[in-house]
């Protein structure tokens, strides 16, 4: 026999999913002239509510924001008490109210249209106050909530909650919204980290960069190896890359005993390396390294055939 609190949970599920098919049936028009109008315009998306309607309305303006739509959100009780200065004409006012008919909408109403901001209606009434006002209304209603009294707006905001983020989608594919683009407005997250960082933002430069030239003493190499804790040497020549040596490059060498002290770079170097540029992404170099048949663990960075740095696979690793 099943749970109670399980069976009233999938109650409300398959409530909020029946609502939402119906709201999804009706779309029509009004909702692609929406789009257009925020596409096209060159004003800012505002949106407000009250309540509820006001978190949701927070959410869809966060959103729209992220995904490159300029938008704000203003509790209508606030806006009534000097918060409608951020309203400019040529904006668009976006306004959520089920009934359409909550007070701090009704008496915001006039203000905008003096102000010359368009308005869109998010309701479930088209004959209110708001649906009355509104230039463009975008049909919310449903048939019936589902708290288990009828009264808390649970479908209704999961509704609102699921338009606004329709909305936010088609505007993304009309404007050709890229994950570049959506990482610009987040380079605090992982993804803004994979596709804002640069080689030249990782990379090792200056006194960390481990360099000699083709001639060095494999002693003098060994401690450079020790010292800079790259697990590579570059050789270079006038600044300019002819070889690398890595741990494991020694580690060949040392089965030569009897020579490996006799050894100069240019004898254990390894010629031709596979180097990485400054300004690719640094997912890039991590893919670089990740794709040899060997997998590499160090990179140089050559810039306009000069030796500029190093970058390590552990340097990289985070971006996974």
């Amino acid at each position: 026999m099943m749970d109670k609190s399980l069976t009233e949970a999938k109650r409300v599920f398959e409530a909020e999913i029946e609502e939402l098919v119906k709201v999804k049936d009706r779309l029509d028009e009004n909702f692609s002239k929406m789009v257009d109008m925020i596409y096209e315009s060159s004003g800012k998306v505002v949106i407000t509510g009250i309540g509820k309607s006001g978190h949701i309305g927070k959410k869809i303006s966060a959103t729209l924001a992220s995904t490159g739509t300029n938008s704000v959100f203003i509790n209508a009780a606030e806006a009534l008490h000097g918060d409608l200065g951020v309203i400019k004409k040529g904006d668009i006012v976006l306004a959520i109210s089920n009934s359409g008919n909550s007070d701090e909408i009704s008496n915001i109403l006039p203000s905008v249209r003096r102000i010359g901001a368009d308005i869109i209606a998010f309701t479930g009434n088209k004959i209110s106050a708001l649906g009355k006002e509104a230039d463009l209304i975008i049909n919310i209603a449903i048939d019936k909530e589902a708290c288990p009294m009828g009264l808390a707006p649970m479908t209704s905001a999961t509704v609102t909650l699921v338009m606004g983020d329709a909305l936010a989608a088609a505007l993304m594919q009309k404007r050709d919204f890229k994950p570049e683009n959506y990482a610009v407005y987040h380079p605090g997250g992982s993804l803004g980290r994979r596709l804002l960082l640069k080689v030249k933002d990782l990379m090792h430069k200056n006194d960390e960069l481990p360099k000699l030239t083709k001639d060095t003493h494999i002693d003098t190499v060994l401690m450079e190896l020790t010292k800079k804790k790259m697990g590579a040497v570059c050789i270079a020549e006038d600044d300019r890359l002819i070889g690398i040596i890595t741990e494991g490059d020694i580690r060949r060498a040392l089965t030569h005993k009897e020579k490996f002290f006799d050894y100069t770079a240019e004898d254990v170097m390894t010629k031709n390396p596979v180097y990485v540029t400054p300004e690719i992404q640094a997912i890039e170099a991590l893919e670089k390294m990740e794709a040899r048949e060997s997998q590499i663990t160090v990179l140089p960075v050559v810039d306009n055939d000069k030796l500029v740095g190093i970058i390590r696979i552990h340097d990289l690793l985070n971006l996974r």
